[in-house]
């Protein structure tokens, strides 16, 4: 983790932070395995300059959550970095680095049951140093640590309780036969002609079979910037009237539409499909 500044403070974004009831100390990220806060009631038998903090008000946005607990927490000693995410394993829940276990120790044992945000924060000492910390104080095995925290990471990420849990509730849902029947793919809407997007080519149909592009030529240059008509030799009710702009076809289309070419049946007009 990098030194970040502690963005400030709005009088809201510190609402629910009475006064700190001694000065409070940074977060340290755990680098391997998922940290495990002990009991309250029970002293930890070791310190690490992390601090892992839990029942932290989830209705408090992200950078609003990490500014308050930087600000509560540094009159303890330099916070290194503070790391909370919102996704659903994470949530609330932060980490607090230090550059000295004794600050930690300090922190929590005052800290403790501190009501941020009307939610009295469970803290204990996180099971591993953070990347802040490290680089802090071991920076020539800041690497190595990385490198041994992402593997554990990528290793655990398929076994943490949540997802277990998950798969076990799913796999006895498809034991039972009482899983989810599955879902039909939605089949795609077209959109209808009359909603298409206007652009400079229209789309004619319902034309009479024995109509003659010069017929169609004669009846669309009525509307200046013509620039071809197309006929399909294989479907004669339908052709294809391209203008020079978008302005001038939709002027065309508006006058011409439902227009009775032959005295009987009315042209249907719309923008052509892209």
């Amino acid at each position: 983790m990098t030194d970040i500044a502690a963005p400030p403070m709005a009088s809201d974004a510190m609402q629910g932070l009475i006064a700190a009831p001694a000065p409070v100390s940074a977060l340290a990220v755990p680098s391997a395995a998922e940290p495990v806060a002990p009991a309250p009631s029970a002293e930890p038998e070791f310190a690490t300059e992390t601090l892992y903090i839990q029942n932290l008000n989830e209705k408090i946005k992200i950078p609003v959550l990490k500014a308050s607990l930087r600000s509560l927490f540094k009159a303890y000693g330099e916070v290194l970095d503070v790391v909370a995410h919102s996704n659903l394993r994470m949530r609330g829940q932060a980490f607090v680095a230090f550059e000295s276990a004794d600050i930690a120790k300090k922190a929590l044992k005052e800290v403790r049951g501190f009501p941020l945000y009307s939610k009295p924060m469970q803290i204990s000492f996180a099971r591993t140093r953070s990347d802040a910390v490290v680089k802090k104080i071991d920076a020539a095995h800041y690497e190595e640590h990385k490198i041994r925290r992402l593997e554990h990471k990528k290793a655990t990420r398929y076994t943490n309780p949540l997802k277990r849990k998950y798969k076990a509730r799913k796999q006895a849902m498809d034991m039972d036969g009482t899983g989810a029947a599955p879902v039909s793919k939605r089949p795609n809407v077209q959109m209808p002609d009359e909603y298409l997007p206007p652009n400079k080519i229209l789309f004619l149909q319902n034309l009479p079979e024995s109509v003659t592009k010069d017929q169609l030529m004669a009846l669309f240059s009525q509307y200046p910037n013509l620039h071809e008509v197309r006929l399909i030799p294989t479907k004669k009710d339908i052709a294809f009237v391209e203008y020079v702009d978008e302005g001038s076809a939709t002027m065309a289309k508006d006058a011409l539409h439902n227009y009775k070419l032959d005295g009987e049946n009315k042209i249907k007009i719309t923008f052509a499909r892209k």
